[in-house]
């Protein structure tokens, strides 16, 4: 055991020097000379300037010349016209459960689980993908490797534990699992941190709270069933108000907000009703539902959920729930733009390597309802308004989504204009040149 204990130790020790060594040898100024700028809330690009990075902040932007001293610590990069950008945002995203079948998730052990999803969350990064809110996992502990720079990866919002009521969307026993014991052991789900279950405004409170001691920095309730859920019905209702109230209650004590998976109007205008600032999906909405959304103030969390995608693996009743969910997805986006709600955007991919991988590929379907630059816009400005949501809980206390003086320095170099041409995002490994996140470059790929 002590062997043991000492190797682990030691593998501990190499990879932090390792990525000691990484952050020595990364420029503390950058400058991108040259290059279009698309700041995340223009519909168009820039006329040809020079952008200064220092340390994690952009300090400058200008159109003309930017003097720097040339040293090791400086890194002048050549945009020769190409578009620098933000970094992208996907505001529904499940970090721990992106590559896992059901199975591995619940059968796995958490270091497995969680080695897997370190892999993910590099790949998402090399995907332009800067910054994730995640909606549900224990993603604390891969959070902390990537703000460690133990390993590349996105800024990560966490959620925690989603919490769920018994039979609700997330509750994953079995039924020899039944019936639970009230103060019992606590189930498979809720040992992996993935699941909570909760079935008074009691227990509500106390998984609220120990998702925040984990240091969530939003809290997610199941406000209804779910595409995946193995017992709930899309159309069913599980939280009361009085506990989605006290999930709201414990949420703004310390200062942070609720966010409602609800797809259906009871369920949306319930959460309203409680005090919850952002409802997740929304795709069977209707018109009485998207006013009072926007006279609230509620934000929308929405996916471009235009077919079957990884619910092709899904059971036949799953499947039924995802195509009503897809004949939802023209409605719920043309109520958002009629009325003009707050309108996020997020992927919502689960379970499937090959769908995580077309992460880029869902905000180009967003040009079905919007224009490109709409598109982009929502998917770095707009969501990064919704990241500062999270208030004192923000993790990365500044300006994301944005490229603009004092702008934490998130930013893609991309090879084309993606204001014209959206498709660019579908091809990241080809398309983008620079991927830089809080000022440090973690990939560079311009041409000689």
């Amino acid at each position: 055991m002590i062997l043991s204990l000492r190797g682990l130790l030691t593998i501990v020790v190499l990879l932090a020097c390792h990525a000691d060594e990484a952050h020595s040898q990364q420029p503390t100024v950058v400058l991108f000379n040259n290059v279009r700028v698309f700041d995340g809330k223009s519909p168009s690009l820039s006329e040809p300037a020079n952008v200064l990075i220092r340390e994690n902040l952009i300090e400058e932007i200008s159109t003309t010349p930017i003097t720097v001293d040339r040293s090791a610590s400086t890194r002048i990069i050549d945009g020769d016209g190409r578009t620098l950008m933000p970094g992208l945002i996907d505001v529904h995203w499940h970090a721990m459960f992106a590559r896992p079948t059901p199975a591995t998730m619940l059968t796995s052990d958490v270091g497995y689980t969680t080695l897997l999803a370190g892999a993910e969350a590099t790949a998402t990064l090399m995907r332009g993908f800067t910054t994730v809110r995640d909606m549900g996992g224990p993603s604390f502990a891969l959070k902390r490797a990537i703000d460690e720079g133990i390993l590349p990866g996105p800024r990560i919002y966490p959620s925690g534990a989603m919490i769920t009521v018994t039979s609700g969307h997330g509750d994953f026993r079995q039924l020899t699992e039944l019936p639970r014991a009230i103060g019992g052991a606590p189930s498979r789900i809720e040992q992996l941190g993935a699941s909570a279950i909760a079935d008074s405004p009691d227990e509500v409170r106390v998984r609220v709270r120990e998702q925040l001691m984990h240091g969530a920095s939003q809290i997610k309730l199941t406000a209804g069933g779910g595409v995946a859920s193995p017992f709930s019905p899309l159309e069913v209702s599980t939280f009361t108000q009085p506990e989605l109230q006290a999930a709201v209650e414990a949420a703004e004590n310390w200062g942070t907000y609720v966010c409602t998976h609800a797809y259906t109007v009871v369920s949306i205008q319930r959460s309203i009703a409680a005090g919850v600032k952002c409802i997740e999906h929304g795709h069977l909405m209707d018109e009485a539902t998207a006013k009072l959304m926007v006279e609230k103030g509620i934000w929308l969390s929405t996916q471009p959920f235009i077919d079957l995608g990884g619910a092709a693996v899904l059971a036949p009743q799953q499947q039924a729930r995802m195509r009503q969910v897809i004949a939802g997805t023209d409605k719920v986006y043309a109520l958002a733009k009629k009325y003009g709600i707050k309108t996020a955007f997020g992927t919502d991919v689960l379970f499937s390597k090959e769908l995580a991988e077309r992460q880029g590929h869902a905000l180009a379907d967003l040009t079905r309802w919007y224009s490109p630059a709409e598109a982009l816009i929502m998917a770095t400005s707009t969501n990064g308004e919704l990241l500062a949501l999270s208030g004192l809980r923000n993790p990365y206390p500044g300006k994301l989504g944005v490229v603009e003086k004092g702008a934490l320095a998130d930013l893609l170099l991309v090879d084309g204009d993606p204001l014209k041409d959206i498709g660019l995002v579908k091809e990241p490994d080809r398309r983008f040149l620079v991927i830089m996140k809080d000022g440090m470059i973690y990939k560079e790929t311009l041409p000689n």
